[in-house]
């Protein structure tokens, strides 16, 4: 596959070595939220598992403003050729805005960008920068900058660490951008740091990244399909429909479940479907533009979310994708239904869209996997589920956006 199609997903892979691997897997649970239903899956041991029936307190919940600062590193063997408030302006305010759609409203992300280099004591092909970097070289680079960053960086003021380094630098290599999880918190200003955001993009970077990046920092999952040979395709589970399959997406808004775990999408607009027979619902588009300015986002306060369990830690989801907000470029609109496992790690198919037009294609050449552009179930149409006893016909949309849906199961 081309270099654009590969950097759409193979940019953020969390490194799985002796210091940033385990991500602090199961962790310690907060408080559990409120009883979501039964059909809020279980959060397991998995890597970033999809469970959402408590938070894993050692990653910030974005249901509050939080902070996020950028530290800008420069190399001995080269002179910047960028300012710090270029590299801030490649960010921000585009991924704020992306999460404030996203949350509709309910999220904050505040960039802190730092207005000058801080200089790293090494060149910067000392660190041997790349995609699969090796475990001494990452360590040496972290320690590295984080001591250079220290002095002029009180970390207890924020939520978020990034540090971007030189994207002209020799030794730079883009394809290393990912999130760093430490099995032992790192230390500064008397506070624990337990993953930071390592950012090599070049300038302008790609779409998204960030926004994926940071996805990681609030516990979700990589959704894209890893080949053990590093040959063939990255999408085949989610196609364009998650930032966190692909920054490059046609329709990359976070998944309605994804949603309903960070606290956006309050349990009262998930449909849980329990009983055997048909089930009626109204589906509410799941990523909307405020209808005028200043307006709030999402076109109301119905269903968004449909969830029918399939096992302890298996549920297949529904929900409609329209063309606004996140998804302004989706190449089709309808019932998207894909299914979410809570016992499967990132990067080990989590979520997985299933694709009611299987013998088709969809926006060659503009989406990262064609055979899953045109998936969701349009007007008109029913899908039954392989595998499962359920069976989701789509009825008309209404002039508010929303689509009538039936669910059949048994």
């Amino acid at each position: 596959m081309d270099k654009r199609r590969l950097r759409a997903t193979a940019a953020a892979l969390t490194a799985l070595t002796a210091l940033a691997a385990i991500g602090l897997v199961a962790g310690p649970a907060a408080a559990a939220p409120p009883y979501a239903g039964p059909c809020a899956l279980e959060r397991t041991a998995a890597h970033h598992s999809e469970g959402l029936d408590s938070w894993n307190s050692a990653y910030p919940r974005p249901v509050k403003p939080l902070n996020a600062v950028m530290v800008f590193l420069s190399f001995p063997d080269w002179t910047p050729t960028t300012t710090p408030r270029q590299l801030a302006a490649d960010y921000f305010p585009a991924t704020s805005d992306f999460f404030a759609r996203a949350s509709y409203g309910k999220f904050r992300l505040a960039a802190h960008p730092q207005r000058t280099w801080i200089e790293m004591p090494h060149a910067s092909t000392s660190y041997a920068i790349k995609r699969d970097w090796s475990a001494a070289h990452r360590s040496a680079y972290l320690r590295d900058a984080l001591a250079a960053a220290d002095p002029v960086t009180d970390f207890t003021k924020y939520d978020v660490v990034y540090f971007v380094a030189d994207p002209d630098a020799p030794g730079v290599d883009s394809d290393a951008t990912k999130v760093v999880n430490f099995d032992r918190p790192m230390r500064a200003d008397g506070t624990d740091i337990r993953r930071i955001v390592t950012v090599f993009e070049h300038h302008p970077p790609d779409r998204n990244v960030l926004a994926h990046e940071t996805g990681h920092v609030f516990d979700l999952p990589d959704l894209y399909h890893r080949p053990t040979d590093g040959e063939g395709d990255w999408d085949t589970y989610v196609g364009d429909w998650d930032v966190m399959g692909s920054q490059f997406g046609l329709a990359p808004d976070f998944f309605g479940w994804h949603k309903w775990k960070l606290g956006w999408l309050p349990s009262r607009q998930v449909a849980c479907v329990t009983h055997t027979g048909d089930t009626r619902l109204t589906l509410e588009p799941l990523s909307t533009a405020p209808r005028v300015p200043g307006a709030p986002f999402g076109t109301g306060d119905g269903t968004k979310l449909a969830v029918v369990r399939t096992g302890p830690s298996s549920a297949i989801a529904l929900e409609a994708r329209g063309a606004g907000g996140n998804d302004d470029t989706t190449c089709a609109q309808g019932v998207l239904v894909y299914r979410v496992r809570s016992d499967s790690a990132s990067g080990a198919g989590p979520v997985q869209v299933l694709d009611s037009h299987p013998s088709t294609e969809a926006c060659y050449g503009d989406s990262v996997y064609p055979p899953l552009a045109d998936a969701p179930v349009q007007e008109g149409e029913s899908f039954s589920v392989p595998g499962e006893k359920l069976r989701v016909e789509v009825g008309d949309r209404a002039s508010s956006g929303s689509w009538t849906v039936k669910v059949t199961t048994g």
